[in-house]
């Protein structure tokens, strides 16, 4: 008799219970490529979207259900990364539950499998993650490895590395999570375009402190010990890790630094200092930005104080210096002066100009350009 009892009381409870509205579909990919996003907000006032890449959020309407909604126009194939505003409140998109490390929700506009960013039917390498206890820092904190299709722990074959960074508010999977470096490597080392090798993604910060600070209102001093610091858990910590658990090749003309953003300083300020530990250089929009370090920005205009006793000389053993930005980047001026200075000391580089703006659109065909070059 208490089961019956019980069973009705549910039945009246879910009888009495309000309906739920059905789940948005958010975004969805229409056949011409335009996209559309939803988002249920009946209390809202103002909601908007951002699509990576573009120059300003696009408004959203609302319609008597209180769902808000736009469609773009047609979009490139390619993955994106975008955030809702609720009346001035960012977010991932709550119908989408693939997100990105920037707290952003990822949209992918599917394209030809030509594209290197593509799944494709090829073989696959791997992704591995590490974790240490940073002696340098003082922090549990890891890193991961892409290890290309060929690789068997125990085989004979070694491998040039490349050590890849992130940018600020970033961290270790961000190039896998949506720079897909591991899938544009698998399709280039299958198309024969890359030669197969290591990546190793560390995180990039040496004072994990700074990301509690917008860059221009950080304290004295303290972007000086990020990247110092950060040097120090590369050459200390990750490189030896790796050199004593992966068949990495372990001299300058088999390593490799790149990175975007807060990495591509990294990686001038590292590279360009440490010339007998890396053979190859890359910079993707890295922030050369006016000003002192001191007062916290990542690299300054007074190259000399930056890179001491950079010449043509001591470049000479550098097989490549590889300097790219968008021309729509806020950047573009800054990376052009420091290319200026570089070609006063007769230092040979590489000036890459694309078009796009801070994104992860024109970084990933950096990676493509730049790993296509590399160990040859």
């Amino acid at each position: 008799m208490k089961r019956i009892f019980f069973g009705l009381a549910i039945l009246v409870l879910a009888a009495a219970a309000p309906a739920q509205p059905p789940p948005l579909i958010s975004p969805e990919v229409n056949v011409d490529r335009s996209v559309t996003f939803r988002f249920r907000g009946p209390n809202d006032k103002e909601v908007a979207v951002y699509i990576e890449g573009a120059a300003k959020p696009l408004p959203m309407q609302k319609d008597d259900q209180g769902v808000w909604s736009v469609t773009t126009a047609p979009l490139a194939p390619d993955y994106y990364w975008y955030m809702i505003s609720a009346d001035s409140v960012w977010m991932a998109d709550p119908s989408n539950p693939d997100v990105a490390p920037i707290r952003a929700s990822i949209l992918h506009v599917p394209g030809p499998a030509s594209l290197s960013w593509e799944t494709g039917s090829v073989p696959h390498g791997e992704i591995h993650r590490h974790f240490y206890k940073s002696g340098v820092v003082g922090d549990d904190r890891d890193f991961f490895v892409y290890t290309p299709p060929s690789y068997d722990p125990r085989g004979k074959q070694t491998y040039p590395v490349l050590y890849l960074l992130h940018g600020f508010g970033q961290d270790t999977w961000s190039w896998t999570a949506i720079g897909r470096a591991n899938v544009i490597l698998d399709n280039l080392i299958a198309e024969g375009k890359v030669k197969p090798m290591i990546v190793v993604m560390p995180l990039g910060y040496g004072a994990p402190e700074i990301l509690a600070y917008d860059p221009g209102k950080r304290p004295k001093g303290l972007q000086d010990r990020n990247f110092d610091k950060f040097r120090e858990t590369l050459l200390t910590e990750v490189i030896p890790r790796v050199e004593v658990e992966y068949p990495v090749i372990k001299d300058r003309n088999s390593r490799a630094i790149a990175g975007l953003s807060m990495g591509g300083s990294e990686s001038l300020f590292m590279g360009l200092n440490t010339l007998d530990k890396f053979g190859w250089i890359g910079a993707f929009s890295a922030p050369v930005i006016p000003g002192s370090r001191e007062r916290g920005e990542p690299l300054t205009e007074d190259f000399e104080k930056e890179f001491p006793g950079l010449n043509a000389k001591a470049t000479e053993q550098l097989h490549l210096l590889w300097i790219a930005c968008g021309t729509d980047d806020s950047l573009i001026d800054n990376n052009r002066k420091f290319r200026a200075w570089l070609a006063t000391k007769n230092i040979k580089h590489a000036d890459i100009e694309t078009p796009g703006r801070h994104t992860w659109l024109v970084w990933r065909r950096n990676l493509i350009e730049f790993t296509s070059l590399l160990f040859r």
